[in-house]
């Protein structure tokens, strides 16, 4: 008596459907390269104005690893759905706008730590928290080059990650700076929650509908 042979080996524990559909996918990485291109635009702009040799050198760096990241993105939304990238290019949300807003604000040359800790200290924890969330949730079959952009994206980020804290560590050496530093980001935390994450409230999956999903 012959047996069907299973789909995957033993040790293959993938499933076919992921817990996004097309359009939700789409919805998503429209708001990573939205996301992406703005910051990219406001650290290249920085290079150009911080005072600190070291801060310039790796901003500059940082922004064209951003830049990549939304070409990954862009190629990504053709593949997904015939659709206008452009136009699924948007914020999640108002209120992650007005975030970003807040984020790019501080010009003045002397406000480098306002600048590094709205990026390092609140923007990319939240990317690399969606991202990983995204990569995790998707289908490894039939969505694996999405999974394949996300994973590239998070090397990245992880590492700007450490190299923007440890340039915030090196900066803050008084303690006025300290609270300038805590100031900020606990204003920029506000309306962090306020948005509820880059993609919105169901960023790492805590809206019900997506946790219905799951059941």
């Amino acid at each position: 008596m012959s047996t069907v042979r299973a789909p995957f080996a033993p040790w293959d524990r993938r499933e076919l459907p992921g817990l996004f559909g097309v359009e939700e996918s789409a919805r998503r990485i429209g708001n990573y390269r939205w996301t992406e291109m703005r910051l990219f635009e406001a650290l290249g702009g920085w290079v150009a104005t911080v005072p600190e040799l070291d801060v310039k050198m790796v901003l500059g760096r940082h922004c064209y690893e951003h830049a990549w990241h939304a070409e990954l993105f862009t190629k990504r939304l053709p593949e997904l759905r015939e659709m206008n990238v452009e136009r699924q290019t948007k914020p999640a949300n108002a209120e992650f706008e007005a975030f970003m807003a807040a984020v790019v604000e501080p010009e003045a040359p002397e406000l480098t730590i306002e600048k590094l800790v709205g990026v390092y200290r609140v923007l990319l924890p939240r990317k690399i928290a969606a991202y990983t969330f995204h990569m995790n949730a998707t289908s490894t079959i039939t969505d694996s080059p999405t999974i394949r952009s996300l994973n590239f994206a998070l090397q990245d980020e992880y590492s700007d990650w450490r190299e923007g804290e440890m340039l915030l560590q090196s900066l803050i050496d008084s303690t006025e700076k300290l609270e300038r530093a805590l100031a900020r980001q606990a204003a920029l935390e506000r309306l962090m929650y306020a948005a509820g994450g880059v993609a919105g409230p169901d960023s790492i999956g805590s809206q019900p509908a997506l946790q219905e999903a799951t059941v």
